[in-house]
């Protein structure tokens, strides 16, 4: 069975309606990125497991491992990216298969929506239920992710591609910031006990990222594929197929697995190092959430004209040379991070807009980069794996995490570990030949490559 060849339809004025609700869904999902994953989780379920285990110096029982509490939120992330690896490239298949994209899109969207919302749940010594939910809602979070990305080559052309995936993440930075400030003042005022403030602004995620999805189901629009007469369970044994096609296929293009093979290296680093950074502060630098939560909404307006700044930037000295100059300061980050003050909160606001002027960018361009080395009419699955890596679910940074945490019992020892992600990440983009990897998956070639 062969991937089916995507029709393209172009209706006047339909593209920009697209990208623009297209955009709408990272407005929407980014608040499971910032309220959940950035700032609240981390903290609340390891004090969760704090309660439950009777101290720090205890231990919780979680599918047949035991763990100290403050491994318990990195042990989590862990196993929702090996339940990632084998879920969300048979989403993808699926959704090349069906040509049903949008619809797919919706129901993981919905899904983890409704599980954000059962944070509220979560409270005392019930880290077993925050733990379940959490899987639920990391691993549909990637799955959406996987169908969202799979559209950009579908809304925009080679040489707006840059620009497009770059506003895309400087609007869901809008989005999450915004209801990160809501949640902001809630936690501030007072007039709440702080849990009960913390599963509000949980479980507020989940009606952000649910309402908002909204938009791109009215205006997101499938791309008719060739029908099969099958029943929806051969259509997923179809798929199912075509993931191990997919992995075989990537040998016709060795450039193609390279760039995937550098990115999901560095990308794990960025994206421990944001998942990562509220506990940071809070366990080892001993910030409160106030500063917490003050860091990372600055970083969520900054971003904006940084994740702009730097698509600005790639039109004039490339995009590979851009993103290659970010790892340089993601390394530089993640090394003063190690020598941070306990109680320096200025010196943490300051490492936080260092990454704030990187973060988007980086995500964003690399996104874009990729979107021009798969094949046309296999997106879906072609950005399942490169979703594994992606938003929170890094899988070898959370490992690395957890077993530097449970054999040291040192937070500064498991954030230096990272800079062995940003380095070798730059050193293989460094070799990827992108106007050839480009032309042998069958697209056309920018000028500021």
């Amino acid at each position: 069975m062969t991937a089916p060849q995507v029709v393209q339809e172009e209706i006047p004025g339909a593209r920009r309606r697209e990208q623009r609700g297209w955009y709408w869904y990272d407005w929407a999902d980014s608040a499971f990125q910032t309220t959940v994953l950035t700032v609240f989780l981390g903290p609340y379920l390891t004090s969760v497991a704090t309660t439950a285990a009777g101290g720090e110096d205890g231990f919780v029982a979680f599918l047949g491992l035991d763990l100290r509490p403050k491994a318990y939120f990195t042990a989590l992330v862990t196993i929702s990216v090996l339940l990632q690896i084998v879920i969300m490239p048979i989403v993808g298949a699926l959704a090349d298969h069906t040509g049903r994209k949008k619809q797919i899109l919706g129901a993981f969207a919905y899904v983890g929506a409704a599980a954000t919302l059962g944070f509220y749940l979560v409270s005392g010594g019930g880290y077993l239920l925050g733990g379940v939910l959490f899987l639920v809602a990391n691993v549909t979070f990637g799955s959406a992710r996987v169908v969202y990305d799979s559209f950009l080559p579908q809304i925009s052309g080679a040489e707006e591609r840059d620009a497009i995936s770059s506003r895309g993440w400087g609007f869901g930075y809008l989005g999450g910031g915004l209801l990160l400030a809501l949640n902001l003042v809630l936690y501030l005022s007072g007039a709440v006990e702080e849990g009960l403030a913390v599963r509000v602004s949980l479980a507020s995620a989940g009606l952000w990222w649910g309402a908002f999805t909204l938009i791109p189901m009215l205006r997101l629009r499938n791309r008719r594929v060739p029908v099969h007469e099958a029943t929806a369970a051969r259509v997923a044994a179809g798929s199912v197929r075509q993931l191990g096609r997919t992995l075989m296929d990537l040998r016709r293009y060795p450039r193609t697995l390279l760039f995937l093979a550098a990115y999901l290296i560095y990308n794990d680093g960025v994206q421990t190092v944001i998942g990562f950074s509220a506990t940071y502060a809070d366990q080892e630098l001993g910030l409160s959430q106030t500063h917490q939560i003050g860091a990372i909404l600055m970083v969520q307006f900054i971003a904006v004209g940084g994740a702009l700044g730097l698509a600005w930037i790639a039109a004039r000295i490339g995009t590979k040379r851009t993103v290659l100059a970010s790892l340089v300061v993601w390394t530089v980050v993640v090394a003063v991070a190690y020598f941070l003050q306990k109680g320096a909160a200025v010196q943490f606001y300051a490492i936080a807009f260092a990454i704030a002027i990187v973060m988007g960018g980086t995500q964003a361009l690399s996104r874009s980069l990729y979107s021009l080395v798969i094949p046309p009419g296999r997106e879906a699955e072609y950005f399942s794996l490169y979703q594994i890596s992606d938003k929170g679910s890094a899988f070898l940074g959370s490992l690395v995490l957890t077993l530097a945490l449970q054999l040291t019992d040192s937070y500064r020892t498991a954030i230096v570990s990272l800079i062995v992600f940003f380095v070798i990440g730059f050193v293989l983009l460094t070799v990827v030949n992108l106007p050839q990897a480009i032309r042998e998956a069958g697209n056309e070639v920018p000028d500021h490559i």
